[in-house]
């Protein structure tokens, strides 16, 4: 023992419980029934447009390329298989996949809160291992699992993103948003393979460990390819990490609160985690699909505006004389972009550029992202013609839990005086408080799809099953992706 005033020169090495955030997470998932009929409703219309987002992407080689064993030929026995293609692989790799292409176009469900994100990333993970568990318990003459299985895992997965996203800005510090992809995905998959509240907790921590993608690859000037793959590699890496786990591999209980060592001091500022809710469905519920545009989605209701106005415009561009952009905050400090754009990852995330295509062709689809459409002179005039302000409340209104709206305007005015209307969208059609009139537009979304892959009778064939709720949850995992199988 020293005496008092004597520098210290030895740390205790008394294993602390684990940080009470890891065991949040644990618990949850070890323990949460999801009981909503109306939270498994919108978790199947999540399901649908995922897989469609994600067979849309197919149609892409900068996407396809990514795709497939890491060694060509390779074929895993009883393997986890992969939407629209006929690949059979490990779940580590099959969970990268599918969360590549579903992430590929920028066009799944979203989540917008300090931090954002997207939360049905977390579906490649939940989506592979439940294939494979499934098919190597029937190997072994066990039951498979069922939908059921995949739709409650994405509720947890989702709210584990989304509530911790609410006061934690990753952003901020430089951190990419997929982290909490690692962490959701590392819980419930940790859970499906067979986990204990304990194994959670040390998978969680591994998740934390880990090193992090730093963000700048979604930002000028680094804007690059990376972010439509970076959720797939989260969400692979959870799959691993649960597999070590499982295999015995040790946990780290002060992975967050360790000081010096642990996340917060290292990659956090040394600020614990804020929790601005208990984990219950409350994301799911609310969660906002992006039905309309292959957008960023602080874009999606400018967009709306720009088409409501390309008829008034259309014949007149020659005409304006500025743009006038009002928005929020979030959508400044992320997608407004002055300059060059390289690739379709920088346009996608140009506010002025989704803006500039709504107003020519009055609409918005990924191949409006391509280098050819860029080419066309017309859009970077109209770039330049764009002026952007902030409205503060509409800033106030899309961290209120009761609002979260993401509002945008747009107003034309011409050379000789005159102007358009000022077109304002608060809500964009994949908001919950716009979710009766957006349903039927993704329905819509996910049939034309699903047949960008399939052929007309085994489009059908998914489509009738995903419609009919009762027969979609009792189907067997194995069964549901066969059918996926082209």
């Amino acid at each position: 023992m020293s005496n008092k005033g004597e520098s210290k020169t030895v740390e205790s090495n008394v294993r602390p419980e684990p940080d009470a955030e890891l065991v949040r997470i644990a618990e949850y998932v070890a323990d949460y029934t999801v009981e909503s009929n109306e939270v498994m409703t919108t978790a199947r219309y999540c399901l649908m447009d995922t897989l469609g987002c994600g067979l849309l992407a197919l149609r892409y080689p900068e996407c396809t390329k990514h795709l497939g064993p890491l060694a060509p030929g390779t074929v895993v026995p009883n393997g986890a298989r992969v939407p629209g293609t006929q690949f059979e692989m490990d779940p580590v790799k099959a969970a990268f996949d599918i969360g590549c292409m579903i992430r590929w176009l920028d066009y799944n469900d979203t989540w917008l809160a300090a931090e954002w994100g997207h939360p049905s990333d977390n579906l490649g993970g939940i989506l592979a291992i439940a294939d494979f568990l499934s098919r190597q318990s029937i190997a072994e003459g066990y039951a498979p699992l069922t939908m059921k299985t995949v739709l409650e895992a994405m509720v947890k997965a989702h709210e584990i993103q989304g509530v911790l996203a609410l006061d934690n800005s990753f952003n901020r510090v430089g951190l990419d948003h997929v982290i909490l992809v690692k962490v959701a995905s590392t819980a419930v998959v940790t859970q499906m393979m067979g986990g204990s509240r304990d194994d959670i907790i040390d998978a969680v921590s591994q998740a934390f460990v880990d090193g992090q993608s730093l963000r700048t690859y979604r930002h000028t000037p680094n804007t690059g390819s990376r972010k439509s793959w970076a959720a797939g590699d989260a969400t692979s890496r959870a799959v691993r990490l649960a597999m070590m786990t499982l295999t015995g591999e040790m946990g780290y209980p002060s992975a967050l609160s360790a000081k010096t060592w642990g996340f917060y001091d290292v990659s956090f500022n040394g600020k614990p985690f804020s929790f601005q809710r208990d984990f219950g469905s409350y994301v799911m519920e609310n969660i906002l699909f992006k039905i309309s545009y292959p957008a960023e989605f602080h874009g999606q209701t400018a967009v709306e505006a720009a088409i409501e106005l390309h008829d008034k415009v259309a014949d007149k561009i020659d005409d304006i004389e500025r743009v006038e952009l009002t928005t929020h905050e979030s959508a400044i400090r992320i997608i407004s972009k002055e300059g060059e754009l390289h690739n379709p990852a920088d346009r996608d995330h140009c506010i002025q550029y989704m803006v500039a295509c709504g107003l020519l062709f009055g609409e918005l689809n990924a191949d409006h992202y391509e280098d050819d459409v860029a080419q066309d002179s017309r859009i970077d005039t109209l770039r330049d013609k764009m002026t952007l302000q902030e409205n503060k409340d509409w800033s106030k209104d899309y961290h209120e839990p009761s609002k979260r709206s993401i509002a945008n305007a747009v107003q034309v005015f011409f050379k000789d005086g005159s102007s358009t209307d000022k077109v304002i969208v608060e809500y964009p059609l994949g908001h919950r408080r716009r979710r009766e009139e957006g349903i039927p537009v993704l329905i819509d979304k996910f049939k034309k799809n699903v047949y960008t892959r399939f052929p007309k009778r085994h489009g059908e064939e998914i489509i009738d099953l995903c419609l009919d709720e009762e027969a979609l949850l009792n189907t067997p995992v194995n069964e549901f992706m066969n059918l996926l199988v082209i």
